[in-house]
């Protein structure tokens, strides 16, 4: 047979990774979207004012290459033993853990739990979190975990502030608490009118403050027990916050015992790598009393339909999107694949093994300080449990390099002092070489401990059976096994959220993140440690500038809402360097929940524009009210594409609007997917945009977290950009390191480099298509709202349901069904309440596209069986969904086959996924709040 040509390209088929639908099957479907060609689909549904005009322009690498290129830059990384300390440490993470984990997209591709009967597995796992957290602060209620420890401090303060019966505006921080913790609280407290004061916590006058915040044990090491403090500050109704270290509170007195209100800090150290800073778990608990005032999410107890126990998550879970401008926070995302991987740290060692690690770390510790102490230096803490601040005098800098020639940083306490901590990776010849750097001898073993008596633990934590399983990995391995297959991620089926753009998380992008030279590296390691971070950054920076038309970029916001605040943080600061007073900020009716919170945060006045019929912006309205606002108008916050999936045309008209009357534009990069290599934001008229690199940039969403959430700004705004006192710069942090969860953007550099900017201009393509595909295909059987002046919608579509509700068939219902038929719900009832938004991504094969629609034309003949009176609707297979395999076995008594209710059409035959659950019952979970493992006991009487 003689050779013969072909055009095929291996570089295209890294492209073909992120792209579902094959070029034949794309043909198809432009057939019936009635598009000649892609490009004749995207002219019909960008508008021609909003087009780039020059195409996005850098090589496509292969998969080879790719990681022949990232392998480069890790190898100017150059990771160290770390002593610095500083709320972060070397930890062993098990290679079960690490591999059935962090590295299993079962975890890692979920989405957040808010469909619970789909999530069981993770709301298991982050109730054993909160267990964990609730046994070892000695406070009742835990939740789900938050972004990093400094912003837990931050969200403790406002929450001390809405707790305290005092009528202070002051918050005291002991200065004693790690320095980023103290700047992120300042930056957070500024616009919100309170007074943080610093001081050493024997200066406290409680009568003077609404709350105050202790470092447990402190950032220098020393050990100082704040009882006293505590009930003084009680004496005047005043909050006590601790930040405190978990591994140390298996040997120390833990803060409840103390009388703490709120406990927060950061699980890192239970298995969760250094990263560069992040992502990591942060943690908060409180006293009952205050637990309807906790931020974030809280995992808890209901039943299902049949009185099954079923987790779901409680209370205020989403308060930031019901109660806007009115919310205490704008948290959305927790850090859960993290919060997981901690909580397996934890059942994987238990009581008994996470004290012996203590225990190890805490000798070790008292071996050195004996060691310094007889060579003449004497640690200044005599107290401590892994950390101690010698005085050096002008020998710092030889002993500080004399160290890093050994392998070892050491944290720069000042001029003359010098801190060391220690952890579980530190060896004895660590040790070793830490006493070489100073010249001393490395003194025998001791079993004396450096903890008072007073300060030493004395109650029981991590009784429950879960914390006491047999650790055989065996066992553990075939227990997140268990978790894993409860739940639905995009490792088994589409997840078609519109706005949160749950596309592959390619494995080869996902590889890096799990080698040392990125993961093992301290934040606060010497910049000539992180070259190859440096240079990654840089280069992820200007491709992200270049795709936005902004100028500069902070990758320091580890959340999307965090990037939203920084972004508003960034405008007041513009404002004020102007010697302007500016404090109102228009948000049209349809803005992400997130948006009217992070402005209230950010200090400004929320005003609302309308929308009109069809869903665009309020023009007239959007005028009157910037003309209203005058020279009090800081900004506006749009999103663009809109929330209800359309290009609105009016976007620059709306920029020009804002800019007249003084103001600037925050463009809400959420719907970002829709836009690159077609439309850029800063080219628009926006002055800031937050980047959501776990939607449109393939960090994966890890069942609720991580996230990263990096700012774009114009030139003028790029002075104000977040600063850290690590690093400098002029404006306070949001984030405790410095580019917050680093550890995750190579996940974006490498989606950036494999696909070229010809590749990811055509995902952009591609997901407009599959949104446009599932749109006209579903038309008929359901009404398709808020399209463009062509008839097209954006990315997404917006499927109207709410005509159902006449026949007693709910939102609710159709989403339930949809497990059925091995699906994850759209967007629920947002940004219009009965309806549900759909977004296929560019991900999705036609294959997959055509099962979704399937499904949904399944299940709007069993509405039309209600509406016609074939069936009551409480007796329809809506109505009891999901059905669970127990389901088969059951007494049978509905009036539609067990065939219809469990394997409805699209459903996979030999792959079915099976609901654990049936439908939980989200009043008696809020009514009977269990947020920690219960007995068994408790679970029947919360049936009852």
């Amino acid at each position: 047979m003689p050779w013969t040509t072909t055009d095929y390209d291996p570089t295209d088929f890294a492209n073909r990774r992120h792209i579902g639908p094959s070029p034949a099957e794309m043909a198809d479907m432009l057939e019936v979207v009635g598009a000649k060609t892609l490009d004749a689909l995207i002219d019909d549904t960008v508008p021609a004012s909003i087009r780039q005009d020059t195409a996005l322009d850098w090589p496509a690498l292969s998969e080879a290459e790719l990681l022949e290129h990232m392998r480069a830059i890790a190898a100017k990384n150059k990771p160290m033993v770390s002593m610095i300390g500083q709320g972060y440490f070397g930890t062993h993470t098990p290679p079960a853990i690490q591999r059935n984990v962090l590295e299993n997209p079962a975890w890692y591709t979920a989405y957040t739990p808010y469909q619970p009967e789909i999530a069981q597995g993770r709301l298991e796992a982050l109730l054993n979190f909160q267990t964990m957290v609730a046994d070892l602060t000695g406070l009742p209620v835990a939740n789900a975990s938050l972004l990093d420890e400094a912003t837990a401090a931050a969200e403790a303060m406002v929450m001390a502030q809405r707790a305290s019966k005092s009528k202070s505006r002051v918050f005291f921080v002991d200065e004693n608490c790690h320095p980023q913790t103290i700047a992120v609280v300042e930056t957070r407290a500024e616009p919100l009118g309170i007074e943080v004061q610093v001081a050493a916590s024997d200066s406290l006058e409680a009568d003077a403050v609404f709350g105050a915040l202790f470092q447990y044990p402190g950032t220098f090491g020393g050990l100082s027990d704040p009882s006293e403090q505590i009930a003084a500050l009680h004496e005047h109704k005043a909050i006590a916050v601790v930040a405190t270290d978990l591994l140390a509170l298996t040997l120390l007195k833990e803060p409840g015992a103390m009388g703490a209100d709120i406990a927060v800090g950061s699980a890192q150290r239970f298995g969760v790598p250094l990263g560069y800073g992040g992502p990591h778990a942060a943690f908060m608990s409180c006293r009952d009393a205050l637990k309807r005032s906790l931020p974030g999410r809280i995992v808890g107890v209901s039943v299902d339909s049949h009185g099954q126990k079923a987790y779901r998550l409680s209370l205020q879970t989403r308060e930031q999107h019901i109660r806007r401008e009115k919310a205490t926070s704008n948290v959305c995302t927790a850090q859960a694949l993290l919060a997981v991987m901690a909580s397996f740290y934890a059942v994987f060692y238990g009581p008994q093994g996470l004290r012996a690690i203590a225990e190890r770390v805490h000798l070790r510790a008292a071996r050195l300080a004996t060691s310094l102490a007889a060579g003449g230096f004497a640690p200044q803490n005599e107290t401590f449990f892994d950390t101690m601040t010698v005085e050096v005098g002008n020998k710092q800098s030889r002993i500080m390099a004399a160290a890093v020639a050994r392998g070892i940083n050491l944290r720069d306490v000042g001029a003359d002092r010098i801190g060391i901590s220690l952890d579980e990776v530190t060896t004895e010849a660590h040790l070793s070489a830490v006493c070489e750097a100073f010249g001393v001898a490395l003194a025998p073993v001791t079993d004396l401990p450096a903890i008072p008596d007073d300060l030493l633990r004395s109650s029981d934590y991590l009784t429950h059976p879960i914390f006491h399983m047999n650790r055989a990995e065996s066992e553990m391995m075939r227990y997140m096994r268990r978790l894993s297959d409860r739940d639905l991620a995009l490792d088994r089926a589409m997840i078609p959220l519109g706005s949160c753009t749950m596309k592959l998380n390619a494995a080869v992008e996902m590889m890096p993140i799990t080698w040392p030279e990125f993961g093992n590296l301290h934040p606060f390691a010497p910049a000539d440690q992180a070259a190859g971070y440096a240079e990654m950054l840089e280069d992820l920076s200007a491709k992200l500038c270049e795709i936005t038309g902004y100028d500069a970029m902070s990758l320091q916001p580890n959340s999307g809402a965090q990037g939203e605040y920084a972004g508003l943080l960034t405008i007041a600061a513009y404002h004020r360097a102007n010697g302007e007073d500016r404090n109102i900020c228009l948000i049209p009716v349809s803005a992400h929940g997130t948006n009217p919170a992070s402005a209230q945060m950010a200090g400004m006045q929320v005003v609302v524009v309308k929308a009109q019929e069809n869903g665009d912006i309020d023009l007239a309205d959007f005028r009157a009210k910037a003309e209203a606002a005058g020279d009090k108008l800081a900004a506006c916050m749009i999103t663009y594409p809109s929330t209800h999936g359309v290009f609105e045309e009016s976007v620059r008209e709306v920029c020009d609007i804002t800019h007249e009357f003084g103001g600037q534009v925050y463009l809400d990069g959420a719907n970002l997917n829709a836009m690159v290599g077609l439309s850029k934001p800063g080219a628009l008229g926006a002055d800031v945009s937050h980047l959501n690199l776990h939607k449109t940039f393939c960090i994966p969403h890890g069942g609720g977290g991580p996230g990263m959430g990096p700012i774009g700004v114009k030139s003028h705004l790029a002075p104000h950009l977040p600063g850290h006192p690590e690093t400098g710069g002029a404006a306070g942090p949001v984030s405790a390191a410095p580019y917050g969860s680093a550890s995750i953007l190579p996940i974006s550099y490498a989606y950036i480099h494999l696909m070229g900017g010809e590749g990811i201009t055509q995902a952009t393509k591609v997901a407009i298509l599959g949104a446009n595909y599932i749109a006209r295909r579903l038309e008929g059987d359901y009404g398709v709202l808020f399209k463009g002046k062509t008839g097209r919608v954006a990315h997404e579509c917006i499927l109207d349901t709410r005509p159902f509700a006449e026949a007693g068939v709910t939102v609710d219902d159709i989403a339930k069904r949809l497990m059925d038929n091995g699906f994850h719900a759209p967007t629920m009832s947002w940004p219009v309440a009965g309806t549900l938004m759909v977004e296929p991504t560019e991900s999705e094969t036609k294959a997959e596209l055509d099962r979704f629609i399937t499904a949904m034309q399944s299940i709007r003949a069993e509405i039309a069986e209600v509406e016609s009176g074939k069936i009551a609707a409480d007796d329809s297979p809506l109505h009891h969904a999901p059905h669970t395999m127990e389901d088969l076995v059951r007494d049978w008594d509905r009036p539609y086959s067990r065939e219809q209710g469990c394997f409805p059409p699209g459903a996979f035959r030999v792959d079915k996924y099976w609901p654990p659950v049936n439908r939980v019952d989200n009043v008696a979970g809020d009514r009977n709040l269990i947020c920690t493992c219960p007995p068994l006991e408790e679970y029947m009487d919360a049936a009852e």
